[in-house]
């Protein structure tokens, strides 16, 4: 028998509190704990306290108060199970009696919509502050003890040691006010538009506070709902907060108003392969050699994290000041967490109108012609600018949409690799539509210039790497393509401490002549933010709940500070 509790539509508050209800019973316990051990007291305590016991060394007051609260939880603790025992011993009553068992089900009839909505919201946001905040303490636990461990490993004297526990200790409670800290457009000035593309821009800024130098990337939320992108910005949002690899582009800060996203991310002011490419035409096969060895180790790094990028291109290759390389613009990116819109495929397909104010490309070339190529290659980078995108890097089992793996990225690779050695990607063609069926057809598409002959092991390494997905090199793991003979001599655990083959010569921190600023001014702007006043925006509470949880602080920027 169900008994309904029906709520008024002026006790709001009642809808909330049955949320908080929902809430605290599924709550994750800590290790050792009871089931019903409420969680309420675990927040609080876990912004000013280790989640273990106070050390042996702490004062009488520090004892005193946990002790305290050991005694709270342990009367609440009694006072659950006496309610859970009186429960049980009524019900073993009212079955011993044949009577039907009563369960209270809590409804929201009576409730406007509007009401409904604010309780979701509550509840939404509930759980996320008390994950969150479950996360950052067992991080801070955890980072204690690796900082001890490695303390106790290393040589000194113990005043030293203590020393570095002090800074170590003062960086943690910076990190907390951090954390604190609502962070604005006001926190940042921007330098300089360095990129845009379909649902946004890159900005060059300086923290209002710090003067440290970042990237700031902003998307209009108004546009990730009429594009369909909001798995794809949660994707990206959640690869980079997770990374903390060499090879992936760190992200320091992501935060929201009413109406943008921002990721503050490092800057890499080398630019990207793809202006490379434009640059030098074609790489030689020491050059390509470098830069793909690089490209399979960043690879291997997000699959190690358990996703798969989806959209790996030259254009998303970004370079750091020292000339090595870093993958970025993780929009596509998918751990299979959340099914992820597939319309973007769609409309690569069909090359449908862009949406940014810019006409649809054609490109009209021969592959034989270097100056259609050179061509091409200009109206490539406006194409990367659209809406539309670029197929020609995109593998065939992506767009059939019958499920793929991670070997998708390695199809991606042997496109890039055949750019390098040949000066365009093996598919390219005068609309993406065109481009589309060239790589469906691959095995006729497929072939290479007479007038760029490759070295054998090149040509392979290609093959195998363009081919069907149960014979692609890498379906079993990186090991497979770092084995290549094409990669003989390489040293995959130094080679990032190399000298790379091009290092940016730059005059300052906030040197951007390695990105073509100045094709930019053809490029209708995707967002107008520096005009934007925080908090305005028609975006409703009930649209908002798809950004719950976006924002985050990373606590390794208070170690970085920018340097050339």
């Amino acid at each position: 028998m169900v008994r309904k509790i029906q709520t008024h539509p002026q006790h709001f508050d009642l809808a909330l509190i049955f949320w908080m209800d929902y809430v605290y019973a599924n709550q994750p316990q800590s290790p050792g704990s009871s089931v019903d051990t409420p969680s309420v007291y675990l927040p609080n305590a876990a912004y000013t306290q280790n989640i273990q016991a106070p050390a042996a060394a702490a004062d009488p007051a520090t004892q005193q108060r946990y002790l305290h609260q050991q005694q709270l939880i342990m009367q609440q603790q009694q006072h659950l199970a006496q309610q859970k025992q009186q429960q049980q011993s009524q019900q073993q009553q009212q079955r011993a009696a044949g009577q039907p068992e009563a369960h209270y089900q809590r409804t929201t009839e009576g409730l406007p919509r509007s009401a409904i909505d604010r309780a979701a919201s509550a509840k939404l946001r509930l759980e996320n502050f008390y994950k969150g905040t479950l996360a950052q303490t067992i991080e801070r636990n955890q980072r204690r003890i690796d900082m001890e461990k490695r303390l106790q490993a290393e040589a000194g004297s113990t005043e030293r040691k203590n020393r570095q526990l002090l800074s170590y200790g003062r960086k943690e409670s910076q990190y907390l006010r951090l954390r604190r800290t609502r962070l604005g457009l006001d926190d940042f000035v921007t330098v300089k538009v360095i990129g845009k593309g379909a649902f946004g821009e890159v900005r060059l800024v300086q923290a209002a506070d710090t003067g440290k130098i970042y990237a700031m990337k902003t998307l209009r939320k108004s546009e990730m709902f009429k594009k369909d992108q909001l798995a794809h910005v949660k994707a990206e949002r959640d690869v980079l907060a997770e990374s903390d690899s060499p090879w992936v582009v760190q992200l320091y800060f992501s935060f929201q108003d009413a109406q943008f996203l921002y990721l503050i991310m490092e800057f890499l002011p080398g630019g990207d392969l793809m202006t490379m490419l434009i640059k030098y035409d074609i790489f030689s096969e020491p050059v390509t050699r470098f830069y793909i060895a690089e490209c399979v180790l960043a690879i291997e790094a997000i699959h190690k994290l358990g996703f798969i990028h989806r959209d790996i291109k030259p254009d998303n290759i970004l370079i750091d000041k020292d000339g090595h390389i870093k993958l970025s613009d993780f929009g596509l990116s998918t751990g299979f967490h959340k099914t992820h819109d597939s319309q973007y495929y769609q409309r690569l397909m069909e090359g449908v109108q862009n949406t940014n104010g810019m006409e649809s490309i054609n490109l009209t070339m021969s592959l034989k012609d270097k100056d259609k190529i050179a061509t091409w290659k200009k109206n490539r980078r406006a194409l990367a600018y659209s809406t539309v995108g670029t197929p020609d890097y995109i593998a065939p089992e992506i767009f059939l949409q019958q499920g793929y793996g991670q070997e998708c990225d390695w199809w991606s690779l042997g496109t890039i690799m055949f750019e390098c050695l040949c000066g365009y990607p093996p598919f390219c063609s005068e609309n993406p539509h065109e481009t589309y069926r060239k790589i469906m057809n691959w095995r006729e598409t497929l072939y290479f210039p007479d007038d760029q002959p490759l070295s054998r092991e090149a040509e392979d390494l290609i093959r195998r790497l363009i081919c069907n997905p149960d014979q692609r090199l890498g379906r079993n793991g990186a090991d497979e393509i770092k084995a290549h003979p094409f990669f003989y001599g390489v040293n995959w655990d130094q080679i990032r401490s190399l000298p790379a083959p091009h290092v940016p010569q730059l005059r300052s921190i906030t040197d951007t002549s390695y990105f073509p600023t100045e094709d930019l001014e053809a490029v209708p702007d995707a967002v107008d933010a520096m005009n934007h006043t925080y908090g305005q925006g028609d975006n409703s509470e009930q649209k908002d709940l798809a950004f719950v949880g976006y924002t985050f602080k990373r606590f390794d920027y208070l170690l970085t500070r920018n340097a050339i």
